[in-house]
């Protein structure tokens, strides 16, 4: 099933100031895939998602799920979020503290006035494929953050939703947790084949659970790929740098070498890098390349092409890897090295940045 999202705009007013929340933002959701929507605060991507539930009314557009408006400013169409066939985790996840964790779960159902025998079968089926079976009868405040968070997935999933909606559903939990959830959750809905829609503005969550991104800025869609392709392949300086850590340097193409690679120079010396084909040569661009790129090179090898020497200016040990700055030729660099390669302030270093992983911008307009 798929949500479909077409020109739709919200402007929140005030009597001081307007803020456009969306502005004409359109998007098709793939089928039985999760697609997250990411971006920092403020970018819009809650009040999208809470106008796809039903929760907050756009000012124009259009929101079909499958194939029935389900909003139409311009056609007065304006479902109400239970006639919508959508599931939604909120980030609070909304549990009644004054319920058990079956009373929690059968709520919808009780609603929607289904007969008690299939209440009772759906929820006990509902609550086994969570994982929490045999605890129906527990008070919801007798459980865990993450007995909680599946608690919220339940309830969602028990109307049998065609689609399910997630609202930053894992930052109420620690960072151990919420990496493990996290895991746990993608293999869920993987499983279920039914399409998402998540909300986060934490960008290894969005990488680690998505099968396509959106990246949101200022009520916009800026750029929407898989994760590895906007993680390395993006175009757009705000998504490489929101969406990780990234060295930027200036660079001026000299000339085409193939395989969609060209020789630039840079105050780092004369590279190769990725760039687009139809950048002119020696016009003024940017290079960029994230900070787990950069290798360190043994001494004594002679140079190459990419690789470049600097004096380390500080070590920061993280635990699973050093997190360096270092100066080349006036240059400030970050890079993450691995434990094997060690390195303290003051030493001089070899690096190298592989071709295929640096990569030439556009100039922006």
């Amino acid at each position: 099933m798929q949500v479909s999202v077409a020109e739709l705009t919200k402007t929140f007013r005030s009597k001081h100031e307007e803020v456009k929340a969306l502005d004409r933002v359109s998007l098709i959701t793939p089928p039985r895939k999760i697609l997250t929507l990411l971006g920092p605060s403020g970018c819009g991507k809650t009040t999208l998602l809470r106008s796809i539930a039903g929760l907050e009314n756009p000012d124009s557009g259009e929101i079909k799920v499958g194939d029935d408006v389900v909003w139409s400013k311009a056609r007065g169409i304006a479902f109400p979020p239970e006639r919508r066939g959508l599931g939604m985790v909120f980030q609070s996840y909304a549990i009644w503290p004054h319920m058990t964790v079956f009373d929690n779960v059968a709520y919808p159902l009780r609603l929607r006035k289904v007969p008690r025998h299939e209440v009772t079968r759906r929820v006990k089926a509902v609550l086994d494929m969570v994982q929490l079976g045999g605890l129906e009868n527990r008070p919801a405040t007798k459980l865990s953050g993450g007995q909680q968070q599946r608690v919220a997935l339940a309830r969602a999933l028990v109307a049998e939703p065609k689609v399910i909606l997630f609202d930053e559903p894992l930052s109420n939990l620690d960072a151990k947790l919420r990496e493990s959830t996290r895991q746990e959750l993608r293999a869920f809905i993987t499983s279920l084949g039914l399409s998402s829609i998540y909300v986060t503005h934490d960008r290894v969550e969005a990488l680690a659970i998505s099968d396509e991104v959106a990246v949101m800025h200022r009520g916009a869609i800026v750029e929407r790929g898989t994760p590895t392709e906007l993680y390395f392949q993006s175009d757009n300086p705000f998504v490489v740098d929101f969406i990780g850590r990234a060295n930027f340097v200036q660079a001026t193409v000299v000339s085409y070498v193939g395989d969609g690679l060209a020789l630039v120079d840079t105050p780092l010396g004369r590279m190769k890098a990725a760039a687009p084909p139809d950048l002119p040569p020696h016009g003024q661009a940017t290079m960029y390349f994230r900070t787990e790129s950069v290798e360190r090179v043994q001494p004594g090898l002679p140079g190459e092409m990419n690789e470049f020497d600097g004096r380390v200016k500080a070590a920061l040990f993280t635990g699973e890897a050093y997190e360096v700055r270092v100066e080349v030729n006036g240059v400030e660099l970050l890079a993450k090295l691995g434990l094997a390669d060690r390195v303290t302030e003051g030493d001089e270093v070899r690096f190298r940045v592989r071709p295929e992983w640096c990569r030439v911008l556009r100039p922006q307009s």
